[in-house]
């Protein structure tokens, strides 16, 4: 979230940006509520003291004072404590307004309003020509029986779905490659929890309840099954002191993503590109404010490199503000030539959220003269194993339905094709 000292200081600047990211919020509306909040704390604070100067005389007044003071004791112990519900409604309020404020925006950032306006970077390759006609992943999966929609939506309802024989080592082939490739890299693996508290979903820049969550709670718990390993990440050093010297913290996790995907997507709901589980290999750091920028395209680079090494035609987009979400202050995106979209698709996503995740879980750095603020975070995606399969399918397909497997796959599947 952003100090309210800092809105308060820039409250048309704040508002500017809200619009540019298409948030819906009103910053005067948030501003005079603070400012209520804080009268509020103002007449709670003033009873307390009264309240505390009554205890102290009562010590030392005579037998003739004692009640005019024990009455005025009373009178104040119901004054505060309405006062106190009254405070602690207006505070609850002010808090949801406080955290519904997007981050601010990295000068650079395209000016937007959807993704159609969002600005091509690089393309990595070429947009094949083959000399058949290119099938979908999911013509193909069915062809070699590689998958299995009907069976999963019958187990778990739609959009849940088995991966079958090579592909189901296809995928852990491409896990344990990408994790191999990213600890080389010096990040931390991990294996996350696929829960988390609700409490840390909000910390991270996400909505556990609603009726706008993209998350699965569980009824009667304090717990919601996590979209992305950048929710357990996040959270692993909440509400601690990180010192200078040892930043950045790198880290590497492993996870199954669960998202409702609530909506209608069209073209975009087909087949593994948008489903309710899928695995996912994320990076997550912990840096110092001054470190971010600079790790934000080492994220980026990593990302690329994947996808080279894959031998993939893609391409990097830095996302406009209509696109960026809440918590990220700049965003990249890898997408991937797919055939069964007819062009691009995203695969990877990279974000910078400075202090904006840190400030609601608690993240701080101890700086060496002793001095404290705020960490900065940021997250990738090495690989969502759904979509990069997608794209492995349809770029790799052959003429009489094949898949080859890429190269860099090979020493962890022990095969070169699938047909």
């Amino acid at each position: 979230m952003l100090d309210i000292k800092y809105i308060r200081e820039n409250a048309d600047l704040v508002q500017k940006n809200a619009d540019n990211k298409r948030m819906k919020v009103n910053i005067a509306a948030l501003l005079a509520l603070d400012d209520r909040r804080l009268a509020l704390l103002k007449e709670v604070e003033e009873i307390r003291k009264e309240r505390n100067e009554i205890a102290d005389k009562m010590k030392s007044v005579s037998a003739e004072e004692r009640p005019g003071l024990i009455e005025r004791g009373k009178a104040l112990k119901d004054s505060v404590a309405h006062k106190e519900t009254e405070y602690e409604a207006v505070a609850s309020e002010w808090k949801t307004a406080l955290l519904a404020i997007p981050n601010m925006t990295h000068p650079d950032t395209p000016i937007g309003a959807s993704d159609e306006e969002n600005v091509e970077k690089k393309v990595f390759g070429e947009v094949p020509s083959p000399p058949f006609t290119p099938k979908s992943h999911v013509e193909l999966a069915e062809e070699l029986d590689l998958i299995d929609f009907e069976r999963g939506a019958k187990v778990a309802g739609a959009k849940f779905y088995f991966l079958k024989g090579k592909l189901a080592l296809l995928e852990q082939a491409l896990t344990q490659w990408v994790m191999k490739l990213m600890v080389a890299e010096g990040y931390v693996p991990m294996i996350t929890p696929d829960l988390a508290k609700d409490a840390v979903l909000v910390g991270t820049g996400f909505n556990p309840r609603g009726p706008e969550t993209q998350i699965y709670s569980i009824e009667n718990a304090d717990l919601s099954l996590i979209g992305t390993a950048e929710i357990p990440l996040g959270g692993y050093h909440m509400n601690e002191v990180i010192e200078e010297d040892k930043l950045p913290l790198k880290y590497v996790g492993l996870s199954h993503c669960f998202r409702t995907e609530a909506g209608t997507y069209g073209r975009e709901s087909y087949g593994l590109y948008r489903v309710h589980q899928f695995s996912k290999v994320e990076l997550f750091i912990f840096a110092a404010p001054w470190q971010s920028e600079a790790l934000h395209e080492e994220l980026r680079r990593l990302e690329e490199m994947v996808f080279q090494k894959l031998g993939l035609v893609f391409r990097t987009v830095d996302i406009c503000t209509g696109d960026l979400g809440g918590p990220a202050y700049r965003k990249y995106d890898l997408e991937a030539w797919m055939w069964g979209k007819g062009g691009w698709g995203e695969i990877t996503s990279t974000s910078n959220c400075t202090d904006y995740q840190a400030r609601r879980l608690n993240v701080k750095v101890r700086r060496k003269d002793g001095s404290l603020e705020y960490a900065h975070t940021l997250n990738g995606t090495a690989a969502a194993m759904s979509r990069a399969l997608i794209a492995i399918m349809e770029q790799y397909q052959n003429a009489d339905g094949s898949i080859t497997v890429p190269e860099a796959l090979i020493p962890f599947t022990g095969f070169n094709r699938i047909g």
